[in-house]
């Protein structure tokens, strides 16, 4: 069992509240210091992984109970910097136009599969998040990709990673299937 110095109720939050208040708590630590989160949100473990990759802490691994998920994080030295590369943003208003315009696009789909089997566009490629760094050569670098998941916060981590593994034109669908009423299979 992981020692923690300090826990972080995040039951019944749904994504992004987990990550965010993780982000929050995580400043609060002296680096080695250990977090641990309590949390219900089935995809958040994913999130948790890309995040704590992203930003320099440690993922420790994660103890369930039941429904509980209890996720350990060790604090980094120093802050990586979140958005050393800006990913562009569309809007979801802006992004449902250039779906409905049956122009063709290349959409990835960075949610869980459960969420991606309870409704997803049509036509959009799905790779969970936790996935996208083995799995991007199944895209090709120099399309223009749109990327989308629950909230936005999922599809900017994997942003982030393409671009530095070369993708030249990803795009981050804000705020996500969350507010969608658009088509969905």
């Amino acid at each position: 069992m992981i020692q923690a110095n300090v826990v972080l109720d995040a039951k019944g939050l749904a994504c992004p509240m987990p990550i965010v208040k993780t982000k929050k708590k995580m400043k609060d630590l002296k680096a080695g210091e250990v977090l641990e989160i309590q949390a219900t949100d089935k995809g958040f473990t994913a999130d948790l992984q890309a995040w704590a990759k992203s930003t320099g802490h440690q993922y420790l691994g994660t103890e369930t109970e039941g429904d509980l998920f209890r996720h350990f994080l060790r604090r980094g030295g120093e802050p990586a910097s979140e958005s050393a590369s800006s990913i562009p943003d569309i809007s979801l208003d802006t992004f449902k136009q250039k779906v409905e315009s049956d122009e063709p696009l290349h959409i990835l789909d960075v949610r869980e599969a459960e969420e991606y089997e309870e409704a997803h566009i049509p036509g959009v490629v799905h790779i969970p998040l936790g996935e996208v760094e083995k799995r991007s050569s199944e895209l090709n670098k120099d399309d223009e990709i749109y990327i989308i998941c629950h909230s936005g916060r999922r599809s900017e981590m994997a942003a982030q990673t393409m671009k530095k593994q070369g993708f030249k034109k990803v795009i981050n669908v804000v705020p996500g299937m969350r507010d969608w009423t658009g088509k969905t299979e």
